[in-house]
Parts: C-alpha cells; structure tokens; sequence
C-alpha cells in the first residue's frame, strides 16, 4: 500500500488512499495564513501543529473572479466549481504519492497552474495526480496568491522591508511552496535533488520568473514551461515604476488612509475594489530582487538556470492570443543552441478537439496530459486516450530522466541547429523539422 501516513519537519500527516499503489495528502499548509498583518507580506513558514493533521480534502483559494456562466471556459473548465470556497487563507499543496515508505527517491514533478495571475488552483478539475504517480512520479500541486493579493506594489509597503521591494508576493509564494516541498518530500517517497518545475500560461510564466532568479538556484532539476513563459514574444512583467503606479493607483481607489487602514478592510470588500479597477493589471515585476532585469536579458546573458527544458505551445491559440506565445517559445529553443546548452524539447500540441470547432485551443493540452479526459464534457475517443497515454508518459519520463523518450513511445529528439524538431502532439504523433 501507498503511504498514507507521513511525519513531516512540521507534523503529523494522513492521507487518502486512492488505490493499492496511489495515495494523496490534500491541503497541506506550506506556509501562515497570509491574512492580517500578514497580508501583503511574502510568504512566513507555517507553525508546527501537534496530533494528527487530516489532509484529506482540498483548501480554499485565492480571492479571485469568476468566469461567466455559458462562456467558452466556464464550460470547459469551471463549470461545477461555482461555488468553490475562497479566502486569504489558501497557501495550501497537494501531493500523490506511489511511495510505501520514505526515501524511495522518486521524481517529483512540481505544477503552478495558470489563470493570467488573476484567477486558478492547483486542483482544477483537469489536474489530478493519479496518473502520474501510477508511473513512479510524485505530482505536487500548488495554491498561490492572485490578484492584488498576489501582486499588489506600494511604497508604504516598500518601506516595510530592507530590500525596499513590494507586490510579487504571488511568486514568493512558489518559491515558499518549492522549499518546502525540497524540505519535506522525502517523507512521502520523493527525491528533493530531482524536482521538475511545471507550468502552463501564467503557470508557464511563473516557471520562466522561477528558473530567472537566484533565490531559486540550485532547487530545480528541469523544467517545463506550456503556453507561456519564453521570452521577447510575450511582455510577461513591466518594470517597478509601472507595477508602483498601478498599485498606488489602486490603493487610492479603496479610500485606505495608510497601511493599518489597507490591512485591516475585509478581504471581501478589498477584493469588490480590485473587481471594479480597470487601471492596470497585477502580475510579476522586475523589482531588482526577485527579477534582476527582465527575462530577455537574463535569459540572453546566460543567468537563466542551465538545466533541461521541454517548452510548447498549442496550435490554435494564437487565434485568441497572436503569435506571443511560439515567439517565445522560438527564442528560448534558439537561446540555449547559442549559449551553447542542452537542446530543449520543442511540442506543439495539435489535436483539435471534439466537441465544436474550437481546435487546439490554449489550455486544450491539460485534459491529456493529466489523462483526466472523462471529466470532459467533450466526445473524447479512444485515439484521445490512447494519446493521453502519450502525453503523459512524455511528461512523467522527463519529470524522471529529464527526456520524454520512453518504451513504445514515438521519438522524440530535441531541438538541435542541425535537427529543428518539433513534436506535435496530436492523434498521430510526429516529428516535424519546424521552420520559421
């Protein structure tokens, strides 16, 4: 049997059994409830707790909006979680194991889940753990601050810290999640020297904020970054003056005299002026700390982490999001042949799903690569599984050796100066020479 009880640096944990050789520990805390004089402050590490801490049902999230009832990824995505608790208090990971014992030494593929840094969990219906542990990898999931939760900057908050930095909180958040994930996770079978970071959109951006700072140096083992991330395609993060003016902006819209005012006003009623502000948007920035500079130069000057990569994109998406995100995507490929560095893995998920005549659409990817294709309110086909199945063992193999390649699996060979390859992902996979 899976683990189901684990003894962590902070206490006691039980699980849930999800089969003979799967287990999940739901709602795990990695850090204080970021809630009163905690509130737009980075991440404190949690306290530990005595007894038994049952981790068998999912957190709350982030304060966030919702998307429309009847819209395209409402019905896609979000439809049955209308209703989904929200609070403050939602720095919370998840964790599916197949270990039995400790120090099994097994991968540990680590998924920050998109949402345009506005909204999103780490156990939207499309993720789940099962698969990938049923192939010997350790999914972890994470919960992150949002919005103005995640990303507010002020100069009243700037002077609380000798850094003199604000907002990125959300990030902060990643990189508190991350340490104690390389604290803790042998404990539940994993290997803390083997971590894949894992991302798609904002997910796919964070992963690019992770592998461009120090603070992260040394904790990832390869990463993954999906419809997002790259670099010179997509303006992932504006400059500090730019975040400081949206935030001061913001702040003056609440009516907050000074700070004590701003952490003291109820989530609730702090949350309706950030629905109601149309001045700027909250996401990562360059703040001199976190983000020395922004990501072309870093990734352009060799400081971005020198370790494996897999990056791709969906076919469809630029009829929504132009071609950011393949420019990206493009550069970074080329990046590493000029800073001479381990070739990436290039995909292009193109099976266009059933259903309507929506394509590849951005985010299509997640049912397959999660293999939760039956949540799907689509007419999913036996050649949609068959390439879930792929799809999957793509990723947990590199999540394991840091190469998709696999037994029975189509080749996949990197993307050289000699080979351009390009995997696309659809119902017979393939191997093109991508030209640009």
């Amino acid at each position: 049997m899976a683990l189901t009880f684990v003894q962590t640096r902070f206490g006691a944990l039980e699980g849930v059994s999800l089969s003979e050789t799967v287990s999940v520990f739901r709602g795990v805390p990695y850090a204080k409830a970021p809630v009163g004089e905690l509130r737009f402050r980075r991440p404190v590490p949690c306290e530990p707790w005595e007894g038994v801490k049952k981790a068998d049902r999912f957190s709350a999230v982030c304060l966030q909006g919702r998307m429309p009832k009847g819209s395209f990824y409402h019905k896609e995505f979000y439809s049955e979680d209308d209703d989904l608790f929200q609070s403050e208090d939602c720095l919370y990971l998840n964790i599916w194991t197949p270990a039995k014992a400790e120090n099994e030494k097994l991968p540990v593929l680590f998924w920050i889940h998109g949402g345009g840094f506005d909204h999103g969990w780490g156990f939207e219906k499309e993720f789940d753990g099962e698969a990938f542990a049923e192939k010997g990898v350790i999914l972890v999931t994470i919960n992150y601050r949002c919005n103005i939760f995640g990303f507010l900057k002020h100069p009243w908050l700037d002077a609380e810290n000798e850094e003199h930095i604000s907002g990125n909180y959300g990030i902060f958040d990643q990189i508190a999640a991350l340490q104690w994930v390389r604290d803790n996770i042998s404990f539940f079978g994993g290997d803390p020297e083997n971590i894949t970071i894992d991302g798609q959109s904002a997910g796919g951006m964070s992963v690019q904020t992770l592998i461009s700072t120090d603070l992260t140096r040394g904790m990832i083992a390869g990463a993954i970054l999906q419809s997002g991330g790259g670099f010179g395609g997509l303006r992932l993060g504006g400059g500090a003056k730019e975040a400081e003016e949206t935030g001061v902006a913001f702040v003056r819209s609440t009516g907050a005299k000074d700070l004590f005012e701003l952490r003291a006003m109820p989530a609730e009623k702090l949350f309706s002026y950030y629905v109601a502000f149309k001045e700027g948007r909250f996401a990562p920035h360059v703040d001199g700390y976190l983000l020395k500079a922004e990501y072309t130069e870093i990734a352009k000057s060799g400081a971005m982490h020198d370790i494996p990569y897999m990056i791709g994109t969906c076919v469809d998406e630029g009829k929504s999001f132009g071609n950011g995100f393949l420019t990206g995507t493009l550069n970074f490929v080329n990046n590493q042949l000029e800073l001479g560095r381990t070739p990436a893995y290039f995909y292009c998920f193109d099976r266009k799903l059933p259903g309507d005549d929506s394509g590849s659409f951005h985010s299509s990817e997640l049912w397959y690569q999660f293999k939760t294709l039956s949540r799907c309110w689509r007419p999913m086909t036996k050649e949609d599984y068959a390439l879930s199945e792929i799809i999957n063992s793509y990723w947990a193999n590199f999540a394991k050796a840091k190469n998709p390649n696999g037994e029975g699996l189509p080749n996949w060979e990197p993307y050289t100066k000699e080979e351009k390859n390009r995997q696309l992902l659809k119902l017979q996979v393939e191997t093109e020479q991508f030209e640009e």
